[in-house]
């Protein structure tokens, strides 16, 4: 029997969290994308704690174009907290997504803002 979409992407998922964990000094950037928003965490898997997190949600990211460029304001959003945080590198845990689209264009912009992963 063929595996649901839902199915996929927790085995996917499952996969990727064998081998990506957050530390204290490189926490696990963790993406997170619904129909209608996109959210980015960075994660201590150590301590079980959220460091910092930006979502589409946010006040000054709501509603400000496509789905495309609030993941590029989501991704800039979260490497400047990471920045604040003190925090420079991150691991980056595409949750089992596709590595294509809106979780590209946060990863892409979380680059080009200063995070390294």
């Amino acid at each position: 029997m063929a595996l649901s979409k839902l199915e996929r992407r927790q085995r996917i998922k499952h996969r990727i969290r064998k081998i990506v964990s957050g530390t204290a000094t490189k926490p696990r950037l963790s993406v997170f994308r619904s129909n209608k928003e996109i959210y980015a965490q960075l994660v201590d898997d150590h301590a079980g704690v959220t460091l910092a997190a930006a979502s589409s949600r946010d006040k000054e990211i709501a509603a400000t174009g496509t789905k495309l460029e609030v993941a590029k304001l989501v991704g800039a959003a979260i490497a400047e907290k990471a920045k604040t945080a003190g925090i420079e590198t991150a691991a980056f845990d595409r949750n089992g997504f596709l590595y294509h689209g809106r979780v590209k264009a946060l990863a892409d912009a979380a680059r080009e803002a200063g995070l390294k992963f």
